[in-house]
């Protein structure tokens, strides 16, 4: 059994595969029962925002308790749940990687660096009242807009999905975050965002450094210089986290994870898990995930 992927198209219309997409959170219960359900969101970014409601999340291995007028990213990838002890209430916004870099080429690095930073953590953040009432009138005007075939739409909504993210921003980190990064800063930015896309297929450093036209040594001592750790430590790490996820929210057996990320010797696999985790995975696959509190 392959791990659920949550719904993101608007069925009204039938307008499957959009790159952008937005509806309430009691739309998505109605048309498709999306409280409770343990999903992923394989091929795009999503932005979960509570704006009344209170109960339990879980986002891969880690689980906690939302409340009213609480924000939380999904990157491509994730798994995630939300149980609601009262009713819920919110939004939910869903694009693809794309959606953002279409046009202002000059700006795009600002952008990506931005939405890494915001995409970059795993618990949710409480949003003020004054941010609040700034981001429900975008979000009632992309509501509007992505409820209707006008012209440059996609060119609007997107308009308005970065000026979401701004108010968001100024939020996280003030008007610093908005500022450009340090070229070590982007480079390592840029680093993690290729991981993502190619972690199936790329499992060494030196590999990464030429898709970056650096030298292994230099991308090793940025990243270091930048997170703390190796980069070959956050290519094990990107790897091992997908192969928890699927031993914890799907029926596959480590056969068929480990060709799913690219070992086609089981020996070897099985070998790289436990070195990267510390326990054998046929061990953690009985267990099932030990969730950790999200702070």
């Amino acid at each position: 059994m392959s791990i659920p992927e949550s719904n993101t198209h608007n069925s009204k219309r039938g307008n499957k595969g959009l790159s952008f997409d937005i509806h309430t959170i009691q739309w998505k219960n109605l048309h498709f029962g999306y409280e409770g359900e343990i999903q992923q969101s394989k091929d795009r970014f999503q932005i979960i925002w509570i704006t009344k409601g209170k109960g339990d999340f879980l986002l891969d291995l880690r689980k906690g308790d939302f409340e009213n007028n609480q924000l939380f990213f999904i990157k491509q990838g994730q798994v995630y749940r939300f149980q609601a002890t009262t009713d819920m209430e919110g939004y939910i916004i869903s694009f693809t990687d794309s959606f953002l870099s279409k046009e202002d080429q000059e700006n795009e690095s600002i952008y990506h660096n931005s939405l890494f930073s915001l995409f970059a953590g795993s618990g949710g953040i409480k949003i003020t009242q004054e941010t609040s009432a700034e981001m429900n009138d975008i979000t009632g005007r992309m509501i509007k807009e992505f409820n209707n075939i006008n012209l440059f739409r996609d060119e609007l909504l997107r308009r308005y999905l970065k000026i979401f993210l701004i108010y968001l921003s100024r939020q996280l980190e003030g008007a610093a975050f908005t500022a450009r990064k340090t070229r070590n800063e982007e480079l390592t930015q840029k680093f993690l965002a290729l991981i993502d896309k190619h972690f199936k297929t790329e499992k060494t450093v030196s590999g990464y450094s030429g898709l970056l036209s650096l030298t292994p040594n230099y991308l090793n001592e940025i990243v270091k210089k930048t997170t703390g750790c190796s980069a070959r430590h956050h290519i094990r790490q990107r790897i091992v986290m997908e192969a928890k996820r699927h031993a914890s929210y799907s029926d596959d057996y480590m056969k068929q994870i480990g060709y799913y990320l690219g070992f086609t010797d089981m020996a070897h696999f099985s070998k790289f898990f436990k070195s990267a985790t510390g326990m054998n995975f046929t061990d953690f696959k009985k267990g099932k995930p030990v969730f950790s509190s999200a702070s």
